[in-house]
């Protein structure tokens, strides 16, 4: 196992148990972060918390219901209980919701909108406190392209993208003073199961690797503290540029 920067440093990861979450997971732990991996599936957190020790890292594992207050308070106060401090956030958690709007039910709308948006504003308020202790500290929103565009029968999924971007650009202002960063990474479609809902004609083998995220994630995480990065979007390789 590899020591960077993020020796010492503690992580937390949400949706942490699939996908680019546990891609994200398994890059900090390589390289030196202790990482805290919070999803709702015990089996998938287990999972991916055996590989992370199976490379010589350190995790653990936090089953929360992220669009519920009590379960974020008390999954943030139990990482930093255990690792002793809290550095890195990253916002990874989210569902997807595709059709036509008209199509859409209210229920939809405020289940969405409490994953995607609710839960990232939740963590990123408990987070705080902690990570203005440890600077740098960084919180890393896992947006969508979705967040700055908007694409055919992604109405709800575009909405809670949108949100977690104002929210990114506000909370980047009102932290900056306090040594923590802010990013967005704002992916096109990746390899994972909500890539073939949205698209179900995409070609998936041209899609976006959620390694590829992960390395995303590393970049922002190890840059010279000269740079800041903001934003950063990730497309296809096949897809046009500047589209």
């Amino acid at each position: 196992m590899s020591t960077t920067s993020l020796t010492g440093k503690a992580a937390i990861v949400t949706g942490g148990g699939r996908g680019i979450g546990r891609a994200i997971a398994l890059t900090l732990a390589r390289n030196g972060a202790t990482v805290a991996l919070i999803a709702r599936t015990v089996a998938q957190l287990q999972a991916v918390q055996a590989e992370i020790e199976a490379v010589g890292g350190r995790a653990i594992s936090i089953v929360a219901d992220l669009t519920r207050e009590p379960d974020v308070i008390a999954a943030i106060a139990q990482t930093v209980a255990q690792l002793g401090r809290l550095d890195i956030v990253i916002n990874n958690a989210g569902i997807g919701a595709f059709g036509p709007l008209v199509e859409a039910t209210v229920e939809q709308w405020d289940h969405i909108m409490a994953v995607n948006a609710r839960g990232t504003f939740f963590v990123c308020r408990e987070a705080i406190p902690h990570l203005k202790v440890n600077r740098p500290a960084h919180i890393i929103n896992i947006t969508s392209v979705v967040g700055v565009k908007g694409y055919v029968n992604q109405s709800l999924y575009s909405a809670s993208k949108h949100a977690v971007m104002g929210m990114t650009k506000a909370l980047a202002r009102e932290v900056q003073a306090d040594g923590i960063r802010v990013h967005a990474i704002c992916p096109g479609a990746v390899d994972t199961p909500m890539a073939g809902e949205a698209r179900p004609d995409l070609d998936r083998s041209g899609l976006i690797q959620p390694d590829d995220i992960a390395d995303a994630v590393l970049f922002l995480l190890t840059m010279r503290a000269s740079a800041i990065i903001d934003e950063l979007d990730v497309r296809r390789a096949g897809s046009t540029p500047w589209a």
